[in-house]
């Protein structure tokens, strides 16, 4: 819930009457290591859910180990950053959230983390001024601005610390413009960052 845009056309899916709620604080869930598809491997669709979403990502990937880290230390605690994609079992998140159940189910399945390549962040541009895209069969279907994020970066990474030790390897993924939509077997999907491609994956 890191883009404003995003919190709005999701709102009346998710019978969230206001989101503004929702931007006080960073909004965070736990993906365990088995949601991470392994480098070449395609995203088989689960048969629990009926829909699965992307949702296009910035990654940062945690290089010093830190607990309680100041939003202003916060930079020095990554070094690599990519894009990746949080799959989500959409209809299965809906039907949870109208109960008032916890969610984690519909995010930290196996297989429902893709990660794309890292790149040194010193390479790129200021980290609040990232352009990030999606493409589907050669078409973009998702595209966003870190400058559009709710909550930065850097605090993400602080406000985490609070509550997780964070350890070297350790992936934070900072949130979702706009864009979101289904995924269907037989399709290619494609991230960029910056214009570089870092990750590609079929749909299966």
């Amino acid at each position: 819930m890191n883009y404003a845009a995003h919190n709005q056309e999701m709102s009346a899916g998710n019978n969230v009457k206001d989101t503004t709620l929702l931007n006080t604080e960073p909004v965070i869930f736990s993906k365990p290591e088995s949601a991470v598809i392994l480098k070449g491997k395609p995203f088989f669709v689960p048969d629990f859910a009926e829909r699965f979403d992307y949702e296009t990502e910035l990654i940062v990937r945690i290089d010093r180990l830190g607990k309680d880290i100041s939003e202003r230390f916060a930079h020095r605690y990554y070094s690599e950053v990519t894009v990746g994609i949080d799959f989500t079992a959409r209809d299965l998140q809906q039907q949870l959230i109208a109960k008032g159940l916890p969610w984690d189910i519909c995010k930290g399945f196996d297989q429902s983390a893709a990660i794309g390549r890292f790149v040194k962040k010193d390479t790129l541009p200021e980290i609040q001024n990232l352009h990030l895209r999606l493409d589907i069969d050669g078409n973009t279907v998702q595209q966003g601005c870190t400058s559009d994020m709710i909550h930065t970066v850097d605090k993400i990474v602080s406000y985490c610390s609070r509550f997780f030790t964070l350890k070297m390897g350790d992936l934070i993924f900072t949130g979702t413009p706009a864009g979101v939509g289904p995924v269907s077997e037989g399709q290619t999907l494609e991230a960029y960052l910056e214009d570089q491609q870092l990750l590609k994956l079929k749909i299966k």
